[in-house]
Parts: C-alpha cells; sequence; structure tokens
C-alpha cells in the first residue's frame, strides 16, 4: 500500500470545514472495518483512509500546521501502513469502567503471545499470529492500544482473498 505524503494532507485551515462530513464517512467507513474479539478487545484492520483520518485528526487535535511537524505525523502513521502481503490493525483494549481499567490490563499482559488470525477452515486452516510492535511492549505493562501486522504468505493470501473462505480473529487463552 503506498505511503501518507505530506500532499495527500489537508492543512488545518480546509480541514475545519471538511472535518464534519470526513469524519462521519470515516467512521461509516471504519464499521466494516472492525472486529470484535471477545468482550473486551476489538481489532480495527487499517489502510491508507483510516491513517490519513487519523493524521488529519492528529493534526486538528494537536494544533499542527508546520510542515516538519505534519512529516512526522506523516512518518509515524506511516509505520501502521500494511505492506504487501501483510495486514495491519489497531487492537483496543475497550474497558469502561475506570475502576477495572489497571487490574484488565495487567492480566492481558502477555496478550501479544496470544492473538492471531485464522484463514479458511479445518484442513486448509491458516494461523497467523499477530506481530506487535515492539515500542510498545513492556515486561510489566500494557497499552490499552497495541497496533499489531499480520504477515500472509502465498497460501494465507488466497485463502483471505477469496470470499467464500472464513476468517477470524482469535485471542488464544492457553
Amino acid at each position: 500500500m503506498k505511503p501518507l505524503v505530506l500532499e495527500d494532507i489537508v492543512d488545518r485551515e480546509k480541514y475545519v470545514g471538511l472535518r464534519p462530513s470526513y469524519r462521519a464517512a470515516v467512521i461509516d467507513y471504519k464499521r466494516s472495518r472492525r472486529l470484535a474479539v471477545g468482550e473486551d478487545i476489538t481489532l480495527l484492520f487499517e489502510d491508507r483512509e483510516t491513517l490519513r483520518f487519523q493524521v488529519q485528526e492528529m493534526i486538528w487535535v494537536e494544533g499542527i500546521a508546520l510542515p516538519d511537524k505534519i512529516q512526522n505525523e506523516i512518518d509515524t502513521y506511516n509505520e501502521l501502513m500494511p505492506a504487501d502481503r501483510e495486514l495491519s490493525a489497531t487492537l483496543f483494549i475497550e474497558i469502561t469502567e475506570a475502576a477495572e481499567i489497571r487490574p484488565a490490563l495487567d492480566r492481558l499482559i502477555g496478550v501479544d503471545e496470544h492473538v492471531s488470525l485464522i484463514v479458511g477452515e479445518e484442513s486448509e486452516a491458516i494461523e497467523i499470529m499477530a506481530r506487535f510492535d515492539p515500542k510498545q511492549m513492556q515486561e510489566d505493562r500494557i497499552s490499552a492500544v497495541q497496533y499489531i501486522k499480520f504477515a500472509l504468505d502465498e497460501d494465507a493470501q488466497r485463502l483471505f482473498c477469496d470470499p467464500k473462505r472464513p476468517a477470524r480473529s482469535e485471542e488464544h487463552t492457553s
């Protein structure tokens, strides 16, 4: 997938007028890219448009106007851009009760060893372990937002691209 470049980003002043309709359109677009994995975990599969939206929103929220600062945001989000034969997702740990956030996150330390994508079914099923962003990993803490990738070999890509074949994500509890 082609990385984002500075010309893909609308400057903050123009974005003010575009933001309500663009934001609504992207939120709607993201619905079909979201996958619940258990009660408290959701995956959002990223692509060029979802990442462009993230850059636009960061520029808006942070009041970023300088081209080098905008480029820094672009570079950061381009790291999440899926490469050839790769899926990129943001994993959200969604805990709504404030008192439960830290205990729930503590219980999920090590989740990086237990998330996979399964394409196909029965004898043809291929399990692809998630590769978590090592910059986010700490031995004793976990963030409620994790960036992960799934590398697809040729067979996995063939199964994944076949609309007749199921795909699902799993959190292994073993």
